[in-house]
């Protein structure tokens, strides 16, 4: 009888487990992350577009095109719209600098209350952080491999 009842206690777990696990469509959120990478993107193209209109040199074009996604993914992350489209459009969210951008701007908004140097200066970097250690490290294996390898074929 023991068995039978825990058994039944399973079963019945597992249905509220089912009931509750929200499903996913996996092809309507890789449409939303292209659609919304795909704006971003169209956005900077955009930027790109306007600033080489206005005789800026290639460097000058993308340095204005970068700081113009990041202001404005700073703003969008300010003014709560960023996470929104964030929870809508899914990865689409991380093209690389806007996403980084939000990474930072993100902690530092919602610890300001914090203080200066407990709220924003120790939480700025928690989400970002990781990121920039391990690109540098990263890099740096590389730099190095990429300079024995240089004294090897030498």
């Amino acid at each position: 009888m023991d068995n039978i009842q825990k058994m039944k206690q399973e079963k019945q777990y597992e249905e509220y487990v089912k009931k509750k696990t929200p499903r996913h469509n996996v092809w309507l959120n890789m449409l939303k992350a292209f659609l919304l990478g795909g704006l971003i993107c169209l956005i900077g193209q955009a930027i790109t577009h306007y600033c080489e209109t206005q005789g800026l040199g290639s460097e000058e074009t993308a340095a204005w095109t970068s700081l113009a996604l990041v202001f404005l993914s700073v703003v969008l992350t300010g003014t709560g719209i960023y996470p929104r489209l964030a929870k809508w459009g899914g990865a689409g969210a991380l093209v690389p600098i806007t996403g980084f951008a939000n990474s930072v701007a993100a902690p530092s908004i919602e610890y300001k209350k914090e203080g200066q140097v407990f709220g924003i200066g120790c939480k700025i970097f928690t989400i970002a952080g990781p990121v920039i250690l391990y690109g540098i490290v990263t890099s740096w294996a590389l730099g190095l491999i990429y300079w024995v390898w240089g004294l090897v074929i030498r």
